[in-house]
């Protein structure tokens, strides 16, 4: 797996998840409900972040239920909850316990993944025989007509930035592919696009980003400067509205009639 590009360890990084989490985790507990999970559940959460979807797993579970978070670097994980386990593991590596899991899910994960094809089906096989498999990754579809045109061309340069850094904004769309033909059933996908304006916590949560990764951006001669400043300006505009991600959700069943190495 290659280096993150927004390392734990960057000065912003702990706020910045708690925007995303606070932006992310009701749309991704609503499709977790949406599955049926609940108490006494085995649960895996793979890239878990500061634990914020694990520990609310962990509560959901109990009594009798087992909520594990994994993830490279554990150091931003705030949850302290009964039950809760955490793991440090790549996914890359191997599936973790084959065939336990109720539950195994993962977001905005696998778009910084060299070998996502290894990650999903190291995923799959986490689940047990009927298990539920959720992922939720983005697709920057939306960026390709994005308003006004340097706006469009920010973000022209920013994905030809990303996919030099190992990054795919894209791959949303090829996940429900990915998973059957990995043999997964009851294979469902529904993509979600936030609109919103400057000042806003999503355009808050760009702003951050952007701040952060700056001093790369320029040096990389990748993005122009002058359009780092223009975008930066839009995030603080509330007049100006957009959209940026569509979130693309997708949840099916391992196989059944699985045969476990």
């Amino acid at each position: 797996m290659p280096e993150y590009v927004l390392d734990h360890h960057n000065k912003g990084e702990r706020d910045r998840l708690a925007l995303m989490s606070e932006l992310l985790d009701p749309m991704h507990r609503r499709h977790i409900e949406g599955l049926g999970v609940g108490r006494g559940a085995r649960t895996l959460e793979v890239g878990c972040g500061n634990g914020s979807i694990s520990a609310w797993l962990a509560e959901r579970v109990a009594p009798g239920g087992r909520a594990v978070a994994v993830d490279l670097d554990l150091s931003l994980v705030d949850a302290q909850v009964p039950g809760l386990e955490l793991r440090q593991a790549d996914i890359v590596a191997g599936p973790i316990e084959p065939g336990t899991f109720d539950l195994v899910t993962a977001r905005a994960v696998l778009h910084h993944v060299a070998d996502a094809g290894a990650a999903i089906a190291n995923l799959v096989a986490s689940a047990r025989p009927g298990g539920a498999i959720l992922l939720i990754e983005p697709d920057f579809l939306p960026v390709k007509v994005a308003e006004p045109a340097e706006i469009r061309a920010f973000w022209d340069e920013w994905l030809q930035w990303s996919r030099e850094q190992g990054i795919d904004y894209m791959i949303g769309r090829r996940l429900p592919a990915s998973l059957a033909g990995m043999g997964v059933q009851e294979v469902q996908a529904i993509a979600e696009t936030a609109l919103y304006n400057g000042r806003s916590p999503w355009a808050q949560f760009w702003l951050e980003t952007i701040v952060e990764l700056r001093d790369r951006l320029e040096a990389s001669g990748k993005l122009r400067k002058g359009l780092i400043d223009a975008f930066l300006a839009y995030c603080q505009d509330p007049e100006w509205w957009t959209q940026t991600i569509a979130f693309t959700a997708v949840a099916g069943r391992a196989s059944k009639d699985r045969l476990d190495d």
